[in-house]
């Protein structure tokens, strides 16, 4: 946990129409494991594939076809729940959940439902600078994805493309802890980017990597206090999961909705049914799905084919050891060592390749300038093209090169900014260009006192309001760059107007 005070944010509260509510929400994140084979088989993860390309024997069920284990998912799972500061479950075993999809082969998949990988941990969310929210996660299980049925490609048939079944994901579950949409949000994603430092899921949401079911439910004010002082469910209202989330800004359309939706049940003196729903985006509603099934609906039992998986103690240690820096270390480390903003440490470390970045362009510069440049100027610049930091034209070196001509007043700012878009656009060495190009700045006083002297004998007017008014000295600061065609230093030409105004 970072060395900083913070607050915690207060419940979202809903007016209805007799009473207010508050939020309940929970989630189960489901994140693909990043790993070149699936879980059980050596099938290819690899995404975009032609459809059934992907697919081992054990993957589409054929008789007589076993499962292995795949040691590095396993792997992936303990370097996550380290990461989570969770309890990491040295035995643990694998269940069959049986249930039918045409997109699922084998009839059933195989999940951890009794003894899962990774026991509780937590995240600390930020929601701003010295706000936060710590949101429990109660468990971590290993299980297989299922495939995918398509059903616009013919008016009368529906197709399967079993290339994801048998891709091992990690079910991160949550407690209930979450009080708002926007908190929803930010526990996604900050949890994807955990998971991305980690390099245990690249948390590509577009493509289906990343995907969350949010239980929502409403209680009364005060209520779930109760339920953190008991941990009593029967003061929390009956929830309902919307399904196959994908997006920051659906998972917090669909809560609100459905929130609204139960609140209008429950005050009009109805019950609402714990069941799974669908976020329909076009219509800004949710639809129920099926009944919220129980374990003992999918008639769970211990796979017979797989033994139970045990870990040494030995082997969790040295993943430990080999963790890299998580975003919260960073973050601190970045306030701390580089004399940052949370803000600014928050932004540069929203994503490892940002953060690696700046790091290299602060290295033996100064930290504070060398924020304002990545944030301001780069991160706006890829911004407004729509480019990450991967495909930024402009390295650390060059960057760096920038600052470090800054440094030593070879330019001023606004020649820097002007030599930021030489080499955003046209690349090369900033040094070379601002020789070759007569970039460098005026530091000679005397050539800067005798611009100045013309033109303070050219507007006696002017030097007599400024005299009277001191804020109107920037005028003739103003008029020195421009003669000077920006070259001047512009801390020279203010000491100098100063004390020429002022004689």
């Amino acid at each position: 946990m970072l060395d900083l005070t913070y607050q915690t944010p207060k419940p979202k509260v809903i007016a209805g129409a007799k009473h207010d509510w508050e939020l309940v929400i929970g989630m189960e994140v489901h994140a693909q494991v990043s790993s070149n084979a699936k879980l059980f088989s050596g099938a290819s993860t690899k995404f975009g594939n032609e459809p059934n390309s992907n697919v081992a024997f054990v993957d589409s069920a054929m008789p007589g076809m076993l499962p292995v284990i795949n040691e590095f998912c396993v792997e992936q799972a303990v370097r996550t729940g380290l990461g989570l500061n969770a309890e990491i479950h040295l035995k643990s075993a694998f269940d069959r959940k049986n249930y039918f999809y045409p997109d699922l082969p084998q009839g059933y998949q195989i999940s951890q439902l009794y003894e899962p990988i990774v026991g509780e941990g937590e995240i600390l969310v930020d929601m701003e600078p010295g706000v936060a929210r710590m949101v429990r996660v109660e468990r971590i299980h290993l299980e297989q994805d299922a495939g995918k049925s398509v059903h616009d490609m013919d008016p009368n048939l529906s197709f399967v493309d079993l290339n994801r079944t048998g891709v091992a994901l990690m079910e991160i579950v949550s407690r209930p802890d979450i009080r708002s949409p926007e908190e929803a949000a930010a526990y996604v994603l900050k949890l994807r980017q955990i998971l991305r430092y980690l390099g245990t899921c690249d948390g590509n949401m577009q493509n289906g990597n990343l995907r969350a079911d949010v239980n929502v439910s409403i209680c009364r004010p005060g209520q779930h206090e109760k339920y953190m002082e008991t941990q009593d469910f029967g003061h929390l209202g009956t929830r309902c999961e919307v399904k196959n989330m994908n997006s920051m800004r659906f998972i917090q359309m669909a809560i609100m909705v459905e929130a609204e939706r139960q609140i209008k049940i429950v005050e009009g003196g109805g019950k609402v049914d714990q069941e799974t729903r669908l976020y329909d985006a076009d219509r800004n509603e949710t639809r129920s799905m099926r009944s919220k099934e129980e374990a003992h609906d999918y008639r769970y039992f211990p796979d017979p084919d797989l033994m139970p998986l045990e870990i040494e103690q030995g082997w969790v240690d040295d993943i430990q050891a080999n963790l890299p820096e998580l975003p919260d270390q960073k973050k601190n480390r970045f306030i701390s060592d580089f004399g940052l903003s949370e803000y600014d440490a928050s932004v540069l470390t929203a994503e490892k390749e940002n953060a690696d970045f700046f790091e290299a362009v602060a290295e033996g510069r100064n930290g504070k300038l060398a924020a304002n440049w990545v944030i301001n100027e780069l991160f706006g610049r890829l911004k407004k093209e729509e480019h990450a930091i991967t495909e930024s034209p402009i390295s650390p070196a060059q960057l760096g090169g920038i600052l470090d001509l800054i440094g030593s007043d070879a330019i001023s700012g606004k020649i820097a900014k002007d030599l930021f878009e030489i080499v955003y656009t046209e690349g090369g060495d900033p040094a070379q260009i601002v020789e070759e190009r007569g970039m460098k700045q005026v530091t000679d006083t005397g050539a800067i006192e005798t611009a100045l002297d013309e033109i303070i004998a050219a507007n006696p007017a002017q030097v007599e309001k400024a005299q009277i008014n001191p804020k109107l000295a920037g005028w003739f600061v103003g008029q020195v760059m421009k003669a000077t065609g920006g070259k001047a230093n512009p801390k020279a030409v203010n000491e100098l107007v100063a004390k020429k105004l002022n004689s």
